[in-house]
């Protein structure tokens, strides 16, 4: 089945495509038609379109004085403060391709990453916290040249003086190597060099990401593919246009969630992002009550976070207007108590790095379906294929791979030379996730193929064993995952997190289960943990989790083999 948005009912017109367009334009637009709004607030300090403008302008200049060219990697090294915007719309401007590296990397990460993108010149800040992997990179030989930054210079006047005084210990004193260069002296080049001109078709943006295979690779995103991604989101908000939006900035930059939902969307429509270095509940609760926020962006563990804070009883929630979550399923029982609590509209949404960020989102106005994705974004198909087969396309409500295609998917993978092949087939992005297609167009996911456990012939998906132990009101969250067996191969096991003073044992977990699932669906072993492992933006972290289990089983089959106890279990945990 083929679903569309004009199908589906987005109020778009009929035929509506996004207009190819360089990134950096997106600002270059805005400042012109919303020139003294204000573009970024960070911690009090605001920055108006009109200058963001101004410090993306002289950032490119600072680029090209550097040497940077159209294609020249530029690393971003940043958490979410100002410097963020305006060197990757300044990098771009330039004609460079971002590559964003996540701050939560190791510097093996940070190292691999930079080797295989190429990467000349990488944007940080002088946080001692984050140094190493900077170290790294200048100790390795792979950078022409390391721009650090510093958050005095992005502060309030009176926070800049605080930070400086009391928090000097957390800087990083830079070494003296004349590959280190700073943040100002980037803005403060004076060139007046021409900017080159960009082709939409050129690539921006290097997205790196576990992909279909697993391996870490990067998704290059051409300027089309971002502002149409930009646009599409643009052409489904029936205020577009007509009000100031002000957006919770708390969802990392880096990631491709932030940058179409949160950055490039927020820029191409004037609206007003206030960052938060990183994710706090009550700092976003203290957001949303002093900027009166009109739209959230995030993973459902921080809608969950929000709405346990003590704080959420004195925040009004009045302004919001729309609070889109992705990055991982939310339960319809925390959906139902968010808005519940709230009185704010959760719009659940799908899409991967390599399609720019968004694939389909339930509507603004109209029916939202929980538990769905919604419909697709306008210029983008989907499609349900045979896994076995891609060619034969499923009917209706029939569960295959979900295939898109759109102006937003990427070109490929940079420099795809393990002779896998690519995701891709006549335009066709070949995702590896398992949904169908419900009356009305909605998008439902089912599970991810290679999550699928195999028991003995029999396919079971982790996410339908998940949703049964989220019916039990005592459990928080859920994650199910593949484990050795000698009889049928492999067999489910369930990590539980509870809800806070909530109390089950594994055992009764367990027998309450059995009754939901079937016999083949039913864990091998549950296992109750005070949290699950993460991904950077806060989503659990299945991939994790497993590896933890696999090492686990590795430690104790080889201390069994040497005849040695692993001493006391104190782990919540059963056997089937």
């Amino acid at each position: 089945m083929n679903v569309t948005a004009q199908m589906a009912g987005h109020p778009v017109p009929p035929g509506w495509l996004p207009e190819p367009l360089p990134v950096g334009e997106l600002v270059v637009r805005s400042a012109a038609r919303h020139g003294d709004r204000d573009a970024l607030d960070f911690m009090g300090r605001t920055w108006t379109y009109r200058a963001l403008l101004s410090e993306a302008m002289a950032a490119a200049q600072g680029f090209l004085a550097l040497g940077v060219r159209p294609g020249t990697r530029v690393g971003l090294f940043l958490p979410n403060t100002p410097h963020y915007p305006i060197a990757y719309y300044g990098a771009l401007l330039a004609g460079a391709t971002v590559v964003n590296f996540s701050p939560l990397y190791s510097p093996e990460e940070v190292a691999f990453q930079a080797r295989d993108s190429g990467t000349e010149l990488m944007v940080c800040l002088d946080l001692a916290k984050l140094w190493a992997p900077m170290q790294r990179l200048l100790d390795d030989g792979l950078l022409t040249r390391l721009i650090v930054g510093n958050l005095p210079e992005v502060l309030p006047a009176a926070k800049a003086l605080g930070f400086r005084l009391l928090k000097r210990k957390e800087r990083q004193p830079l070494p003296h190597d004349p590959r280190v260069s700073h943040w100002q002296a980037l803005l403060r080049s004076g060139g007046k060099k021409t900017l080159p001109v960009i082709e939409p078709s050129a690539i921006a943006l290097l997205q790196y990401t576990g992909g279909t295979t697993g391996v870490p690779k990067g998704a290059a995103l051409t300027h089309a593919n971002l502002s149409a991604n930009a646009e599409q989101l643009a052409a489904i908000d029936p205020g577009h246009g007509t009000r100031e939006g002000r957006v919770l900035g708390a969802l990392p930059l880096f990631h491709i969630f932030a940058n179409s939902c949160v950055l490039n969307r927020s820029i191409i429509s004037g609206g007003t992002i206030t960052l938060l270095a990183r994710f706090d509940a009550g700092e976003a609760l203290a957001a949303i009550r002093r900027n009166r926020l009109t739209d959230l962006a995030g993973v459902p563990a921080m809608y969950q976070a929000m709405i346990d804070h003590p704080d959420v009883a004195k925040t009004s929630f009045a302004s919001v207007q729309q609070c889109f979550s992705g990055g991982a399923a939310m339960t319809s029982a925390l959906k139902a108590r968010f808005e519940a609590t709230t009185g704010a509209r959760v719009l659940e949404g799908y899409g991967l790095t390599e399609t720019s960020g968004v694939v389909s989102v339930n509507p603004y106005v109209g029916e939202t379906r929980a538990g769905t994705a919604g419909l697709p974004l306008p210029g983008t198909e989907i499609r349900i294929a045979d896994p076995e087969a891609p060619e034969r396309v499923l009917s209706p409500e029939e569960t295959g791979e979900i295939l898109i295609r759109g102006p937003q998917v990427m070109t490929g993978y940079w420099r795809s030379s393990e002779g896998k092949p690519e995701p891709l087939a006549d335009g066709w992005l070949h995702t590896g996730d398992l949904g169908f297609v419900e009356p009305g167009g909605y998008l439902r996911l089912v599970d991810r193929s290679k999550d699928m456990i195999n028991v003995g012939g029999f396919k079971v998906f982790p996410s339908q064993v998940e949703a049964a132990l989220l019916k039990d009101p005592a459990v928080k969250e859920a994650l199910v995952i593949a484990v050795p067996d000698e009889r049928v191969g492999e067999r489910p096991k369930a990590f539980v997190v509870l809800q806070e003073g909530a109390e089950r044992s594994p055992q009764q977990l367990l027998a309450t289960l059995s009754e939901r699932v079937g016999k083949h669906e039913r864990p091998t072993a549950l296992e109750i943990l005070d949290d699950l492992p993460r991904t950077m933006i806060g989503k659990p972290d299945r991939k994790a989790l497993s590896k933890i289990e696999a090492e686990r089983r590795e430690a104790a089959t080889r201390q069994a083999a040497e005849g040695q106890s692993s001493g006391r279990d104190n782990r919540l945990i059963a056997t089937a």
